[in-house]
């Protein structure tokens, strides 16, 4: 593995701050040869020219000006570090980078981050929503700082992390409303030949509500299948069907999507995780997140 020399980037972000290897060698307290010579070091690295001549100034080039804005960012976060570990206040909110899995339903997912947002610090909460495998990565080469998921890590996983149970909840029905008046009454009976907006068959709420329907032996009649809840939400609120969604949540569903609730199923439990590569949470917006899930979002502590 090739590794960056940082003093050279040092040197480099010096000149390019500065526009000049005299002022930077002042500053740096080193002759302007000794620059000179660290910074061609620095451009037959990364194989690319790093300056041009403007006048009498030197100034970035296209590369130089990418390599500039990570420098800037890399040495911001050094004297950040070091503020920090001397108790003075960084100054800058603290970041928290979350990769939320694509089959968690978003107004879960918003419900279990809002906590985090509502703390005294200032949080830079960023979202990255895909497959939980790619999201698994990520975080084992601490890309991100948690995972939320609706599974916890699989048995054959070949990241080390650790599942924090958050919570769980059954799952409620729910029409517009003149299509929840036809189908509330002989609950759950009365949903046999409904037509019904579904998750897709590789999604783990599908298999539940098979599962579900088998036993009450209801055959829905599907009028469509979505990867996205959102989407599928969209659709419910057109009064295309009926769709589940968790109980935990039931209100906010109700109010946003303005549909009315059908019935509960209670047997029908998902569960959701906080995944992270700490045993011990100790990030404070990730705190503040399970606790609030744990105590009010699920309705007890675990």
């Amino acid at each position: 593995m090739e590794w960056l020399n940082y003093h050279h980037l040092l040197y480099f972000w010096m000149v390019a701050r500065e526009g000049s290897i005299v002022k930077a060698s002042k500053l740096l307290l080193l002759a302007p040869p000794t620059i000179t010579g660290q910074i061609r070091a620095l451009e037959a690295t990364l194989g690319e020219k790093l300056f041009m001549r403007s006048g009498r100034n030197l100034v970035p080039t296209e590369t130089g000006r990418l390599v500039y804005r990570y420098a800037n960012e890399i040495f911001s976060m050094g004297r950040e570090l070091t503020d920090v570990l001397k108790g003075r206040p960084a100054g800058r909110p603290m970041r928290l980078v979350v990769g939320v899995s694509d089959a968690l339903p978003k107004l879960i997912a918003y419900r279990l981050l809002e906590p985090a947002l509502a703390l005294p610090e200032p949080v830079d909460l960023v979202c990255h929503e895909d497959h939980p495998d790619r999201l698994m990565a990520n975080l084992s080469t601490f890309g991100l700082d948690l995972v939320l998921s609706d599974a916890p890590v699989g048995t054959g996983a070949r990241v080390r992390a650790f599942s924090h149970l958050l919570g769980s909840s059954g799952m409620s029905f729910f029409a517009k409303p003149a299509l929840a008046a036809k189908y509330r009454k002989n609950f759950p009976a009365s949903l046999d030949g409904a037509p019904f907006l579904l998750p897709m068959d590789n999604i783990a709420l599908r298999r539940s509500l098979d599962q579900w329907f088998e036993v009450n032996q209801i055959r829905p009649r599907v009028v469509g299948e979505f990867k996205d809840s959102a989407l599928l939400k969209v659709f419910g609120r057109a009064g295309v069907g009926v769709f589940a969604a968790p109980t935990a949540i039931e209100e906010d569903v109700r109010q946003s999507q303005r549909v009315a609730l059908v019935g509960r199923a209670e047997s029908i439990v998902e569960s959701y995780y906080a995944i992270s590569v700490e045993r011990k949470l100790r990030h404070p917006a990730v705190v503040a997140i399970t606790e609030a899930a744990r105590t009010k979002l699920f309705g007890k502590t675990l």
